[in-house]
């Protein structure tokens, strides 16, 4: 049934929004007089809290359900706060900042037991423990990138000649003007802002996206919340000098170059500064590196382990929450009997706990990663905490896999963290072939978390030990889930 009476664009008014279902959108129902039409299914893309009405547009149609985008707030849900702190509204990377913390969680962890439901029919009465907080709600990113933003249009009667800040939420050619970020403490937003102040003083145009021209595009802050150092990056479009001859090219960076350097004096945190070339037309802030002050990296400690962070380092943007989720991860992981275990670490390129099971005693640590040059940085950081029992794979984990189980070697741990899509369909098969005791699943995604463990219950002995849900990323969607799988005996 396409239901004829509803089409492409129409507005449906009046709706209220239930709950999250997956990956950002949100669930309803459409209640209409044509019995057909009443109880239908509506997916929902855009900025919403539950129990939010709304007026939604239709943006697709499929036999089940339609597919919508939020247009207008008719009325605000009950649950909403205003945050105390927060200036920009629902904005970027805080969307749910006005849904008070306490139910940010509620939500994610009934979400997570949603997504679950169809594993509860392989294995009934699933070990839920409670959701895990975030031990910093507010403040929490240690990487931050704002981007310089030219918009101009006569169509539309704007003229944007210095924006910065972040892309507008479902606008990506514009950039809202901001001076303050709630993710970040305040000593990174005074540093934003001395930043943005001085370069409008130098009458230098911010980057146009639409012509792939002009100059300032990106500043870059990280900060490290345990060693507490920062590295500053600031990127530009070199090109714009040979386009504009008269203007002293070696005179204008040599004045932003001092003014970087002057801040260390006021923020002796500051360890590193950093230039980027970048005449790419794509939307990346990293690009030709020129380094300018002191350091090439900055240090972050974790579990007792230092790590050396470069300006290209994946590491995780939520450094106390990351320590959490590692003490979490080994706790499940019997860390009594690593001294006997070889650790396979499968997808290892965005955080580091298999240096937490190397420094707590596993007998071999495997970590298997596409990205070689995330597996050169670990290989560094390994070396700077003297573990000699890791070695680091490149490669893609569906072609390790075969590779490994051909040499007939095993593992007594597997610990997957694949990307939000899904495990490569010839990567799942092959993971059950090792037979380890345990499994340890930790994702971003909990609709593919689902899919995956359904196979893993379909084929194989394997039952799952516990799931838990935990926090990394407060005001925001995001959810990670860990999931211990154990083979019966």
């Amino acid at each position: 049934m396409q239901y004829p009476w509803i089409k492409k664009n129409d507005i449906l008014e009046n709706i209220t929004i239930e709950k999250l279902v997956f990956w950002g959108k949100w669930f309803s129902r459409l209640s209409h007089p044509n019995p057909e039409l009443d109880g239908r299914v509506i997916f929902v893309t855009g900025w919403a809290i539950p129990w939010t009405v709304a007026n939604l547009r239709v943006l697709k149609k499929k036999k089940a359900f339609l597919e919508t985008q939020i247009v207008d707030i008719i009325k605000k849900s009950d649950i909403e706060v205003e945050h105390p702190t927060n200036k920009y509204g629902m904005s970027w990377g805080w969307k749910w900042i006005n849904i008070p913390y306490e139910e940010q969680l509620k939500i994610k962890e009934q979400q997570v037991k949603e997504a679950l439901n169809i594993v509860e029919q392989k294995q009934p009465n699933l070990n839920f423990l409670p959701i895990e907080w975030s031990p910093k709600i507010d403040w929490y990113r240690n990487k931050v990138e704002f981007s310089y933003w030219k918009f101009i249009s006569a169509k539309l009667w704007v003229e944007e000649h210095f924006n910065l800040g972040f892309h507008k939420q479902g606008e990506f050619s514009k950039i809202q003007d901001m001076d303050w970020c709630p993710l970040i403490d305040e000593v990174q937003n005074e540093i934003y802002r001395e930043i943005k102040t001085f370069t409008k003083t130098l009458w230098l145009p911010v980057y146009d996206s639409m012509r792939a021209e002009w100059f300032f595009r990106h500043i870059m802050i990280r900060r490290t919340h345990f060693a507490n150092e920062m590295m500053i990056l600031l990127s530009f479009n070199p090109d714009y000098f040979e386009k504009n001859t008269k203007l002293d090219k070696v005179d204008k960076l040599s004045l932003i170059k001092d003014f970087l350097i002057s801040l260390t004096e006021k923020y002796d945190i500051i360890k590193s500064i950093y230039f980027s070339h970048n005449p790419n037309k794509a939307d990346v802030c990293i690009w030709d590196l020129e380094l300018i002050y002191w350091t090439e990296t900055i240090k972050e400690n974790l579990q007792g382990l230092s790590f050396n962070i470069s300006p290209t380092s994946f590491f995780q943007t939520n450094s106390s929450g990351a320590e959490k989720l590692y003490s979490m991860v080994l706790d499940y992981a019997h860390k009594d009997d690593l001294k006997n275990q070889t650790v396979l670490d499968l997808y290892g390129w965005t955080w580091t706990i298999w240096m937490v099971f190397a420094k707590n005693g596993a007998k071999e640590v495997i970590s298997v990663e596409l990205v070689t040059s995330a597996s050169k940085d670990w290989e560094k950081n390994a070396k700077l905490n003297k573990l000699d029992n890791i070695s680091f794979v490149n490669a893609k984990v569906e072609v390790f896999l075969e590779k490994y189980l051909s040499e007939w070697k095993t593992a007594d741990l597997l610990v997957i963290d694949p990307a939000r899509a899904w495990m490569h369909p010839d990567a799942l098969p092959n993971i059950l072939k090792f037979w380890t005791k345990q499994i340890i699943y930790v994702s971003c995604n909990p609709t593919t978390l689902a899919r995956d463990l359904w196979y893993i219950l379909e084929n194989s002995d394997y039952k799952i030990e516990k799931v838990q849900a935990k926090d990394m990323f407060p005001h925001t969607h995001h959810i990670e889930t860990i999931v211990s799988l154990i083979k019966e005996a």
